[in-house]
């Protein structure tokens, strides 16, 4: 499907719910293997997001790159440049497409040059590698995305303040790779986006 300003704006408005009612959780995940702020850091940063969209934008890619510019600026760590990245390849992209599935595949590239994570490194790629061919092929469902998450709790991570603790990243969920499990989730929920 075809993002419009509207369904974008929806997208974004559950995404910053979902994020606001589970800063608490994405924070201790964050303890676990991190430095425990990954949750209020997303929190800060989408609702400066909500900010930025009270004011409708023109045209969609106007509206992603004002979402991109609110996370680069507002989230700590490495997720505010990772997600800004995401949405400012998003903005690139948009200028010759607004099919979610392709806008996604280039989101995804602009993470991995940013981050230099690769799949199995335990980041937040290892949902989006998973879960974008979903989107393009119309098969994303809600478990696929809870397995994809669940998925990174067995490994160990090699990218991130997570990779110092080697062996004793295993049995924890990546924070990131959480947050991007909402992020695909209220993808699913708002309708007319996939």
């Amino acid at each position: 499907m075809p993002l419009t300003v509207d369904t974008l704006s929806e997208w974004m408005s559950k995404f910053a719910d979902q994020i606001d009612q589970n800063k608490q959780y994405l924070s201790d995940l964050d303890s676990a293997i991190g430095d425990g702020d990954h949750g209020f850091n997303m929190d800060r940063g989408m609702k400066a997001v909500e900010e930025k969209l009270a004011t409708k934008p023109a045209d969609v890619p106007t509206e992603l790159r004002t979402i991109a510019m609110a996370l680069i600026s507002t989230v700590g760590g490495a997720s505010g440049p990772l997600y800004g990245t995401a949405f400012l390849e998003m903005f690139k992209k948009s200028k010759e497409t607004t099919d979610m599935g392709d806008l996604l595949e280039a989101a995804l590239a602009g993470i991995e040059k940013r981050g230099g994570a690769k799949p199995g490194d335990k980041t937040m790629v290892d949902v989006w590698n998973t879960l974008v061919p979903d989107v393009k092929n119309g098969t994303l469902t809600q478990d696929k995305i809870e397995a994809a998450v669940e998925a990174t709790k067995p490994m160990v991570a090699k990218k991130g303040r997570a990779s110092y603790l080697g062996e004793r990243s295993k049995g924890h969920i990546d924070p990131g790779s959480q947050s991007s499990g909402y992020l695909f989730s209220t993808m699913l929920e708002t309708k007319g986006l996939l």
